[in-house]
């Protein structure tokens, strides 16, 4: 019986360790190899997702692109997948790319032999985008959710009012006092508190075309609405491709980019700075609005868009409640983020016109 010699052998390793990153190269999705926590193999698809060179990566801890809470449990997963044979079931980590962004991914490891030792194999894959269409799907059943019990409250409590304000305009013609002005006023108020809930909560109940907006053009247009609140605001309008349009409820949007703005100003106490941007990428339109005033507590801004949810001691949340969801009704999405004392920045993304 002729025996396999040594070199043969070699070879034969050498081969299939050729092969099997031939096969992981062609991948679409990140491979990366390691063994001992060493990266020793990443395809290109892996270098691109982590925003580097292959080269960069090689002898890399692969632990390191976790984040530190996450790393003690992912090192556990890769010592029990070393000691047997089966693929560990999938996991939602989120992992940090050279650049220092971080991104959701789902991810699993399996053992496997390359070139002449059992090593690790890892397979991420972005759900950054899954994981964003489920949280706009989530605020928007949210928002359903209590636009219907808002509408209800709004139909419940405005018919009262309206028959209150009958019988004073009555009482009015018999007798004259004061505080029945200052009623009436009142009464009036709550009534379109009442109104502007109704129009926030059952948005598909305005019977509007839809038509091409400039948005370019309608935010000139808006911040000289503004001229007489400006003295101590500076204002920056970075407005680019302004080729691009998007197809909508014109009113409606005009009416949440007047909140959008009213509530910059209104946030800037003193001396204080406005920054408008608008450009066109990947087939959206950005829209950012950005201002210098007092910001948002952390622990408010996912309440933000919820009816009589306001950071302002006399506002009732129904100006942002409009924005969100005129953004969500035409398919877009706006994100927050903010300071305390440095300020706050409405991301909004639409779909441009086709």
């Amino acid at each position: 019986m002729t025996g396999i010699l040594p070199d043969q052998t070699n070879q034969y390793i050498a081969d299939g360790e050729k092969m099997y990153r031939n096969i992981i190269d062609y991948s679409v999705e990140t491979t990366v190899l390691h063994y001992d926590y060493k990266i020793i193999y990443i395809n290109k698809s892996g270098a691109d997702f982590f925003r580097t060179s292959k080269e960069a990566l090689m002898d890399v801890d692969v632990l390191s692109v976790f984040q530190p809470s996450s790393r003690e449990m992912i090192k556990k997963r890769i010592q029990e997948c070393m000691a047997g044979n089966e693929m560990a079931p999938s996991i939602e980590e989120k992992v940090i790319r050279a650049d220092g962004t971080t991104v959701e991914t789902e991810l699993y490891c399996r053992p496997v032999t390359f070139g002449d030792r059992k090593v690790i194999q890892t397979v991420f894959r972005d759900i950054s985008i899954r994981k964003e269409t489920e949280k706009i799907l989530n605020n928007r059943e949210k928002l359903a959710s209590i636009g219907q019990i808002a509408a209800g409250i709004a139909h419940e409590v405005k018919n009262p009012l309206t028959a209150v304000k009958g019988f004073l305009q009555l009482l009015k013609e018999s007798h004259s006092h004061p505080y029945l002005q200052t009623m009436e006023i009142e009464l009036d108020k709550a009534l379109l508190t009442m109104q502007n809930l109704l129009q926030v909560s059952k948005p598909d109940l305005q019977e509007e075309p839809l038509v091409s907006i400039d948005f370019c053009k309608e935010l000139e247009s808006l911040m000289l609405l503004f001229q007489d609140k400006l003295y101590n605001v500076e204002v920056e309008m970075d407005l680019r491709d302004r080729e691009t349009r998007v197809i909508g409820k014109k009113n409606l949007f005009l009416k949440a980019f007047f909140n959008l703005i009213k509530n910059a100003l209104e946030a800037i106490s003193e001396k204080g700075k406005i920054r408008i941007t608008h450009y066109c990428e990947n087939q959206w339109v950005h829209i950012q609005i950005t201002d210098t005033g007092v910001g948002i507590p952390k622990e408010k801004l996912n309440m933000l868009g919820t009816p009589f949810f306001s950071s302002k001691m006399d506002g009732t949340g129904l100006g942002l409640t409009q924005v969100y969801t005129t953004i969500h009704e035409h398919g877009g999405h706006i994100s927050v983020d903010s300071k305390c004392g440095e300020g706050t920045t409405f991301y909004i993304r639409l779909p441009v016109a086709g």
